[in-house]
């Protein structure tokens, strides 16, 4: 038995992973593994395409019915929120479309704006559109992520929603968070940030034993990061190694281990008021808590 799995190149996943990936957890099947940004593996997961796939909590709606959402192994906390940019003092520069990205960060005003964001079911752009709504449109740009950030200091974007380890190189663009998503998020529910979920095909796997297994892989991570370091950083897109580990540290915390009380919260609250807004189909809540449903 081989099980298909698919994870981002990020840090995160790729520390999580490593032993799993590499035949080190005692009774789990052999893995081939795909790396692929999420945006890509929200698609892919519609088709089916793998056993174990990594995807953005906002893709879950159309997802559950073909998948178990798994209690380890996914991206989920606090002060990892994902982070609007613009460049320095942007009512002096106008952008490509000539709009200007003005006001505070609670009340900014991005109408007319072309906002670069890195898929139009990721998580961070379903923050986005709960934060904005009431507020005046802005133009939306599905970009790859690599892209946002060097758009928006070249111009071709008035502002971009950034993820991951943006949250730590963003300045070296030049570039000023307008809002940081996570805190707003924070502030208005007291609830963690769900991020990236794990998702196991039914009928393909069982969720109890890969739940067992990813935990293990957690685990070991966790015991020995030196064992994980060539692997991660290889995967890394050319990151630094002081950057990879402020993003380790960040991303894999107690949720990674076990979603638990806060985290099944967090997720429910997330699908529940984009459902209420109309952003996605209803979900029921028995299907966005366990496993088991």
């Amino acid at each position: 038995m081989t099980l298909s799995l698919a994870i981002s190149p990020c840090p995160n996943d790729t520390f999580v992973f490593h032993a799993l990936a590499h035949g080190q957890v005692p009774g789990a099947p052999a893995v081939t593994v795909t790396y692929a940004d999420v945006d890509v593996t929200n698609t892919a997961a519609e088709r089916g395409a793998f056993d174990l796939v990594k995807v953005s909590y906002a893709a879950l709606p159309w997802l559950l019915d073909d998948y178990h959402l798994l209690p380890c192994g996914g991206a989920l906390g606090r002060g990892c929120g994902p982070l609007v940019l613009t460049r320095p003092d942007p009512a002096a520069s106008p952008g490509a479309s000539g709009s200007r990205v003005t006001g505070a960060p609670d009340r900014a005003d991005l109408s007319g704006a072309t906002v670069a964001v890195p898929g139009d079911r990721t998580t961070a752009y379903l923050l986005f559109r709960l934060w904005s709504a009431g507020r005046p449109p802005a133009r939306i740009e599905v970009v790859p992520f690599h892209e946002i950030m060097p758009g928006v200091a070249a111009g071709r974007y008035d502002a971009g929603l950034v993820i991951h380890e943006a949250r730590f190189t963003y300045h070296r663009h030049g570039l000023t968070a307008l809002v940081d998503l996570g805190e707003w998020w924070e502030a208005d529910t007291g609830l963690p940030i769900p991020l990236g979920a794990i998702l196991a095909r039914r009928g393909s796997v069982d969720p109890e034993a890969a739940t067992g297994w990813i935990r293990e892989s957690v685990h070991r991570a966790w015991a020995d990061p030196a064992a994980s370091r060539e692997y991660v950083l290889r995967h890394a897109q050319e990151m630094e190694p002081d950057v990879v580990k402020q993003h380790i540290d960040l991303y894999v915390n107690e949720f990674t281990a076990d979603l638990g009380e806060a985290g099944y919260a967090a997720v429910n609250a997330l699908l529940g008021r984009a459902a209420d807004a109309g952003l996605v189909p209803q979900t029921s809540n028995s299907r966005a808590t366990a496993w088991t449903s």
